[in-house]
C-alpha cells in the first residue's frame, strides 16, 4: 500500500486495512510521521517522539497479531497539546510549560490508548487554549491550509490544520467557546464538542474549568462517533464534573434509522431550528449562502426548518469573558514558577520571582484575560460582574430549552465570517472575541454543538454548518450529519497540493 494510500484514509478506512494486512500500524505511523514532518512549515504539530510513537504502533500490531479487533485498533492520532501525555511534552501552547513532562496521561489520552489508538504527536493551539486564530501560541502560528496566509482558528487550531492537511486521520481537540467548531469550520473538518462533563478534564490542562470539554475532530460525522465512543464516559473519581451517565457506542447508534424514515428522506420528521439571531447583519453573505444552501439539503433529506429565537446571544460575549477570565485567573494562580512551571533566572525576593516568572512565562493574551479576571473577582466587583454574569448564563441556558421545545436540532453558522489573514485582529483583540459570538451560547449552557463542512464562501473559504442538540444529545447530532455528509461531499474536499 501506497504512503498516499494511507494518508488518504479516515479511522474506519484504516483500521480495516490494518485488520487485513494491507498496512500495519507501524507503517501507518511512519508515513503519517514522515507527512507531518515534510509539511512541519504547516506548524501543526509542537512535538513527536518517534520512538514511542513505533513502540505504541509495534504493540498494537501485537494485539492485532493475536486476534483482537476493534474500531480504533492500530490508528494512529495526535493530541491537542492541553492533554498532558507521557513521553511527550506537555506544554498547553505556553513558555510556562516549556519541556514539561507529565508522569501520567489525561484520562482522554488513556482511553484512546486502551481502544488502541497511538500517539503522533503533540498538536499547536492558543497558549492555555486562549484564543481564536492559534496567533497566541508561544511556539508561533499554525496555518490554514486552504490558504497559508491566514488563520486555521482557535484554539484547536494545530488540530484542525493536521486533519484538513491529511497528516493524521483524527485528532483530540477541546472547546471552551468554541474552540473545535469555529477551527473545524475555518479548515472543513468535522469536530463535535460533546455535552459539558461527557469526557473527563482529569489530565486536560486547565482555562475555565465550567466550560472546557474535550471532543473529537476528524473527516467526517461516521470517524467523529469512533473516536467520542473511546473517549467519553464516567470519571468520577478523578473530575469532580465528570457525568456519573453511562457511555454510549456512538458509531451503533450512527446506523439507527429514525422513526418514519425513508432511503431518500433518512431525516424525515427532525425539526431544525433557525435562531433568527444566527441569520442576521452580523453574518458574512457568504458564509449565509453556503449556510443556506445546506439547509435546503436538510430538507431535502425530510427535516423540517422551524424559525425560533435565541435572543440572549448578543450577551453570551460579555457573559463569556467575565466568567471564563475569572476561572482563568484562578487556574492560572498555581504557575508561580515555585513547584513547577518558568521560574525567572534572576529575581531579588519571593514576590519578585512571582512577578518575574509570570510575566515571562505567559502571552500578552494569558495576561490580559487573568488581569480581567482578577478584576471582576475583586471586592466591590464580584457582584457587579461575576455573579450577574453567572445569573444571564443560566437565562442563556434557558432560551435553549424554550427553543428545544420547537425543534429537535439547532442549526446556523459555525462563524460569522470564514478565515481571516494572519494578522488582521492582532491589534485588536475585542474583534478576535466577536468571532466567538455564534459558538459561545452553548458552551455556556453546557450543550453538545458541532461543525460540519458545509460549503465554500469567497475565495474558496471553508464554510461549517453548526448543529446544537439538547444535553447528551451527541448521538442525534452525530446521525444529523452523518445523513447529511452521506449526501454531500463538502467534507472530502481537501486543499490543493494536500
Amino acid at each position: 500500500m501506497s504512503a498516499k494510500d494511507i494518508h488518504q484514509m479516515g479511522v474506519a478506512e484504516l483500521v480495516a486495512a490494518i485488520a487485513d494486512k494491507k498496512t500495519s500500524s507501524v507503517e501507518a505511523a511512519q508515513v503519517l510521521l514522515a507527512r507531518a514532518k515534510q509539511h512541519a512549515g504547516l506548524g501543526a504539530y509542537l512535538a513527536f517522539n518517534e520512538d514511542a510513537t513505533l513502540a505504541q504502533a509495534r504493540a498494537v500490531d501485537a494485539r492485532i497479531a493475536a486476534g483482537e479487533r476493534g474500531p480504533l485498533l492500530g490508528v494512529p492520532l495526535a493530541h491537542k497539546d492541553i492533554f498532558v501525555t507521557q513521553g511527550f511534552p506537555s506544554t498547553a501552547g505556553s513558555k510556562m510549560l516549556e519541556g514539561y513532562q507529565s508522569p501520567f496521561d489525561a484520562t482522554v489520552v488513556a482511553n484512546l490508548a486502551k481502544a488502541g489508538a497511538v500517539t503522533l504527536g503533540k498538536l499547536n493551539c492558543d497558549e492555555f487554549a486562549m484564543g481564536g486564530s492559534n496567533e497566541n501560541s508561544a511556539y508561533g502560528v499554525a496555518r490554514n491550509p486552504w490558504d497559508a496566509d491566514r488563520v486555521p482558528g482557535g484554539s484547536s487550531g494545530g488540530s484542525a490544520v493536521a486533519v484538513a492537511a491529511r497528516l493524521a486521520p483524527a485528532v483530540t481537540g477541546t472547546d471552551t467557546g468554541g474552540s473545535i467548531r469555529q477551527p473545524a469550520s475555518f479548515c472543513n473538518v468535522t469536530g463535535i464538542k460533546p455535552t459539558y462533563g461527557r469526557c473527563s478534564r482529569y489530565g486536560m490542562i486547565a482555562f475555565a474549568s465550567s466550560l472546557d470539554q474535550a471532543g473529537p475532530m476528524a473527516r467526517s460525522a461516521a470517524d467523529c462517533a469512533t473516536l467520542l465512543t473511546a473517549m467519553a464516559g464516567p470519571d468520577i473519581d478523578r473530575d469532580s464534573t465528570s457525568l456519573d451517565h453511562p457511555a454510549e457506542d456512538y458509531t451503533r447508534l450512527l446506523g439507527q434509522a429514525r422513526e418514519g424514515a425513508t432511503a431518500t428522506q433518512p431525516l424525515k420528521g427532525l425539526r431544525i431550528g433557525l435562531p433568527q439571531e444566527f441569520f442576521g447583519e452580523g453574518c458574512a453573505p457568504d458564509v449565509l449562502a453556503a449556510v443556506r444552501a445546506a439547509l435546503a439539503e436538510y430538507e431535502k433529506l425530510g427535516a423540517t426548518l422551524v424559525d425560533i429565537s435565541l435572543p440572549r446571544t448578543e450577551l453570551s460575549i460579555p457573559v463569556y469573558y467575565i466568567i471564563a477570565p475569572a476561572e482563568a485567573s484562578s487556574n492560572l494562580s498555581r504557575f508561580d514558577g515555585v513547584k513547577f512551571g518558568h521560574r525567572a533566572a534572576q529575581y531579588d525576593d519571593l514576590l519578585d520571582m512571582y512577578k518575574k516568572s509570570r510575566s515571562e512565562g505567559f502571552g500578552p493574551e494569558v495576561q490580559r484575560r487573568i488581569m480581567i479576571g482578577t478584576y471582576v473577582l475583586s471586592h466591590g466587583y464580584y457582584d457587579a460582574y461575576y455573579l450577574k454574569a453567572q445569573q444571564i448564563r443560566r437565562l442563556i441556558a434557558k432560551d435553549f430549552q424554550d427553543a428545544f421545545a420547537r425543534c429537535d436540532v439547532i442549526a446556523g453558522p459555525a462563524a460569522p465570517t470564514t478565515a481571516w489573514k494572519i494578522g488582521d485582529k492582532a491589534d485588536d483583540p475585542v474583534a478576535n472575541y466577536l468571532a466567538d459570538i455564534f459558538t459561545l451560547p452553548a458552551s455556556l449552557a453546557g450543550l453538545p454543538g458541532m461543525s460540519v463542512p458545509a460549503g465554500f464562501g469567497a475565495g474558496g473559504l471553508p464554510v461549517g454548518l453548526q448543529l446544537i442538540g439538547n444535553y447528551f444529545q451527541e448521538a442525534a447530532l452525530l446521525q444529523t450529519a452523518h445523513a447529511f455528509q452521506q449526501a454531500t461531499d463538502w467534507h472530502l474536499k481537501t486543499p490543493e497540493g494536500f
